[in-house]
């Protein structure tokens, strides 16, 4: 059910060389312009989470977000991780950029 790109599982490697692993949640955060994405934060499983292990790494992911988007990919821009469902998020019903906060373009 999780994808770790090549990219990715060497940046957690680098990231978790000093520390003790921990398991990594998949969550679903509230967005602004684009609506909510996925993203990752260190946090212990809880009962209503499904868990994977993944190339060393142990994630969870709530088991109803995890029916919604079936599956999920993992990799590394230069924003840092990006973290793509398998199924599409909802999206809020507004343009990318439309100007909800004024910060999305590049204003003159």
């Amino acid at each position: 059910m999780i994808v770790l790109s090549e990219n990715a599982r060497k940046e957690l490697e680098a990231y978790f060389a000093d520390k003790e692993r921990q398991t990594i949640r998949v969550y679903l955060a509230p967005g602004g312009c684009s609506g909510p994405r996925l993203v990752l934060a260190l946090d212990e499983p809880g009962d209503e989470d499904a868990r994977f292990e993944q190339d060393g790494f142990a994630f969870c992911i709530n088991n109803e977000l995890l029916q919604q988007v079936k599956g999920i990919s993992i990799d590394l821009s230069y924003l840092g991780f990006t973290v793509t469902p398998e199924v599409p998020l909802p999206s809020s019903g507004g343009s990318s950029c439309g100007g909800c906060c004024g910060s999305c373009g590049s204003h003159q």
